[in-house]
């Protein structure tokens, strides 16, 4: 049985990888390690939790001598590492937790995957360390055409009525890194550290970098979930600057499916760029977002008077929308081309935004008490309930 750890599997993207893998690979054994920090919630994956291929573990990725015996216990194959602080305004306040956490983080799992797998007869053959990384380390995009242009490629997963480019530029795998804050400087360093330990030791590792993710269980502090929950309620929707930064999206589920693929199938040594090929200001996002929740809670439209004298109709809670004064070192574009992903792999976005935001706001409406438990903090008490007699 081949022993994977799936690293960070009880957020919000490694929670989609971790369920997919317990129900596509009945003969892996799957090992979720979580700290179990504030966006991590064991309630993600209760319909998984009692598969005979599924096992949590709660360590810190910091803690090299756990992560290691972890590995020598489990016989470990492969690691997944997707465990990390991710949060820009975060780290902003507080840059010391996410150097900690996402560089001597990635550090302690590569020297613990190093003493294992080095230890054994057959060294470093069959195994893989995949490490999952950010746009973000790229830095930023110029935003050359404002009003928005034919782009140069397209997926499955780009909008119907809005596909739309917002420069000339994208992010290669071949961009030099210029990262702006904190948390994507502290990536950027991580990534450095995984293509270190192969070019020095021989290490078998794979490195992706994605854009913006949205979906289920995502915690909401991000934009989707938050916005989705204070629209419910009525509360300000706070948009940074004028809410003309632009990112590229990508449903949560195809970015576990990639995962996949990149793991069993990707080049020892390379990186790769995963997107969706679909660019959004986050002003245009936000009021895709509020006529999503409108029409499905049944929110009536307001008749309004446009600049041009015409009447039309404003979906009501759009006067919610509240702009803030912009954060510090705010990139201004995100747009990754991963047609490298499409060539090499013959993969791409399956779900089209329209349906993914159908899904993701459906999703959040009908999940309100999760959405209560995050926010209160109740979701916590998980771990204690289910795991504190195993």
């Amino acid at each position: 049985m081949k022993s994977i750890i799936i690293t960070g599997g009880a957020g919000f993207i490694g929670s989609h990888v971790v369920r997919l893998f317990v129900s596509k690979y009945p003969e892996y054994k799957i090992i979720n390690l979580d700290k179990l920090t504030y966006a991590g919630n064991l309630a993600n994956l209760k319909d998984i939790e009692d598969k005979p291929n599924y096992k949590f573990v709660k360590i810190d990725i910091c803690d090299f001598e756990g992560v290691l015996k972890l590995m020598q216990e489990e016989h470990v194959d492969g690691i997944i590492h997707l465990a990390a602080e991710s949060h820009v305004d975060r780290s902003i306040k507080d840059p010391f937790t996410f150097a900690q956490t996402n560089v001597m983080g990635t550090l302690s799992l590569l020297q613990a995957a190093k003493a294992y797998w080095e230890s054994l007869p057959e060294k470093y053959e069959g195994k893989r360390f995949y490490h999952i990384s950010t746009d973000e380390v790229y830095g930023a995009l110029e935003l050359t055409h404002p009003e928005g242009i034919e782009p140069p490629f397209t997926t499955t997963a780009s909008s119907s009525e809005h596909h739309l480019a917002y420069g000339d530029k994208f992010f290669l795998e071949t961009t030099k890194y210029n990262p702006h804050s904190p948390y994507s400087a502290s990536k950027a360093s991580s990534d450095h550290f995984v293509r270190a330990f192969h070019d020095t030791y021989g290490m078998p590792v794979v490195i992706t970098n994605c854009s913006n993710n949205y979906g289920p269980y995502q915690f909401p502090e991000k934009l989707i979930p938050l916005f989705i929950n204070n629209i419910r309620y009525r509360k300000p929707l706070p948009v940074y600057g004028k809410g003309e930064n632009v990112r590229d999206w990508l449903y949560v589920e195809d970015h576990a499916r990639v995962i996949d693929v990149i793991f069993h199938e990707g080049k020892i040594a390379d990186t790769y760029n995963i997107g969706g090929f679909n660019e959004w200001k986050n002003i245009d996002i936000i009021k895709v977002v509020i006529k999503t929740v409108d029409r499905l809670l049944g929110r009536k439209a307001k008749i309004v008077t446009d600049e041009n004298g015409h009447q039309v109709e404003v979906p009501e809670d759009m006067d919610l929308i509240t702009f803030v004064t912009d954060r510090a070192g705010h990139d201004l574009r995100y747009a990754i081309d991963s047609s490298k992903l499409q060539r090499e792999l013959s993969w791409e976005p399956s779900l089209q935004f329209e349906e993914g935001i159908e899904k993701t706001v459906r999703w959040y409406l009908d999940n309100q008490e999760w959405l209560d438990n995050v926010t209160s903090g109740d979701y916590q008490k998980y771990y204690e309930k289910m795991y504190s007699n195993r």
